[in-house]
């Protein structure tokens, strides 16, 4: 008879424990242990002794040539590495209503296969689905639709279809009979797709699960399976605001590097081929406190508008507000630009913005964000055609940035006339530009130039 054991799993990362820990000695989260049981088959007497595999030396191993599919959308493409690879298995994740569901069906109508498309929902019905499909003008008489959460059923519909792109939707709602855990739960998540990736891998299937990922952690997210997956895609973006970030967290065909940039619309995801355009476009006048920088993901270079505010405090102890930037990074650079810089911000409120909703976590971005809050609080403008470029250590040296050429290609495809760049990095300029391009040292030098100081 099978054995049942009670296991304690990790909701955030699925470390396995026979006791309840109230800290997580894995991921260090607090308070995400959940008891499950776990029913265990007694070997058997007359159990098959398999075969080990061959040993082969490294070196006699031949490679194999990876065929792609292309997705239908290039940013996506761009992401993966030039297409989803044959028989991969992918992740998606997001927050709930940040559009996976809306960019996995217009893939589903664009993706160049030859053969049929699997759509397989535990969330919506087949009339949802419609809907979804008529609003986002779906053609592709190719798709098929299964609504389905139980994974025995879904391998034998697999086998009778024979698709050769298949969709999950989502991978929390799916279970197995063998587990007694409910849907969604670590166990329950970890043995679908391992079932999921053993008949992709098997039958050659190219296979995209969907997975949410939720504030609170009460469902096992996308991280529990990113070790099993190929592939990790997340959309980032905020709810509210229009554009989304496709960015690889994980990819053994290619680089994680690389971003896709979306717009969501009425009619479903669209694809931005030049985010700079986009989102520096509405930039009108020359206010105080904005400033534009280039930063880079990946290969691609992007220019970005940074806004700071400063305000008298109302209260005894300032407030540090970042949006789209990392916090701890803004009040260490503003502490640089009140010893080294002479600006006294210890009575002003100051807020940080990236505009467009978007999040950059590069070391490019410091001279901005001190340009843009002396900028703020001395109410002098910088002017439009000016961009800054440049990492900030703590004793107020600009230091170098990576591929400077790129950027300043970018900033003058754009139309700027002026940057200001580290010292460093114009003395390895290989490439001449029609860009006014300064060189400084330090942040004093930059605020002498933008006449801050």
């Amino acid at each position: 008879m099978p054995k049942t054991s009670t296991v304690f799993f990790c909701n955030s990362c699925g470390y396995e424990s026979t006791k309840w820990l109230g800290k997580c000695p894995a991921c260090n989260e607090w308070n995400t242990f959940v008891e499950e049981k776990v029913v265990k088959q007694s070997n058997s007497k007359n159990s098959i002794i398999k075969k080990s595999s061959e040993v082969l030396p490294l070196k006699n191993i031949e490679q194999i040539k990876i065929s792609r599919i292309k997705s239908g959308f290039d940013e996506l493409d761009r992401v993966l590495g030039g297409g989803f690879v044959n028989g991969s298995l992918t992740l998606l994740g997001g927050e709930p209503g940040i559009g996976k569901s809306t960019l996995i069906l217009q893939i589903c109508d664009r993706v160049n296969v030859d053969g049929k498309v699997l759509y397989i929902s535990g969330e919506e019905s087949a009339e949802q689905i419609k809907i979804r499909a008529d609003r986002l003008n779906i053609k592709n008489d190719n798709i098929m639709f299964l609504g389905e959460t139980d994974i025995n059923l879904i391998e034998d519909t697999i086998e009778k279809v024979e698709p050769k792109f298949v969709i999950i939707d989502s991978i929390q709602t799916m279970y197995s009979d063998e587990i007694t855990s409910a849907p969604g739960s670590v166990s329950q998540v970890r043995e679908i797709t391992a079932r999921i990736m053993k008949m992709c891998k098997m039958k050659n299937i190219t296979t995209v699960i969907i997975g949410h990922v939720t504030k609170d952690g009460t469902i096992a997210g996308p991280r529990v399976l990113e070790h099993m997956v190929d592939t990790v895609l997340y959309i980032e973006g905020e709810r509210y605001f229009a554009y989304r970030v496709l960015r690889g967290v994980k990819n053994r065909f290619g680089s994680t590097n690389e971003i896709g940039m979306f717009e969501m619309r009425n009619e479903g995801m669209v694809e931005i081929s030049n985010p700079s355009s986009v989102l520096i476009s509405e930039r009108e006048g020359n206010p105080a406190g904005s400033v534009i920088v280039a930063s880079l993901e990946g290969t691609r270079p992007i220019l970005i508008e940074l806004q700071a505010l400063t305000s008298t405090t109302v209260f005894g102890l300032p407030r540090r507000t970042a949006n789209g930037i990392d916090y701890n990074r803004v009040t260490l650079l503003i502490a640089v630009l009140e010893k080294i810089g002479g600006v006294n911000l210890s009575n002003q409120d100051v807020y940080m913005n990236i505009v467009g909703g978007i999040k950059i976590n590069e070391p490019a971005l410091d001279l901005g964000i001190i340009m843009a809050a002396a900028s703020s609080y001395k109410n002098i403008s910088i002017p439009n055609d000016v961009a800054v470029i440049g990492e900030v250590g703590l004793t107020g040296e600009i230091r170098s940035v990576n591929m400077i050429d790129k950027r300043l290609k970018e900033l003058e495809k754009m139309g700027f006339k002026k940057c200001i760049i580290p010292e460093s990095n114009k003395k390895v300029l290989k490439e001449n530009f029609k860009l006014d391009i300064i060189g400084c040292k330090d942040i004093m030098d930059a605020m002498k130039i933008l006449k801050l100081k």
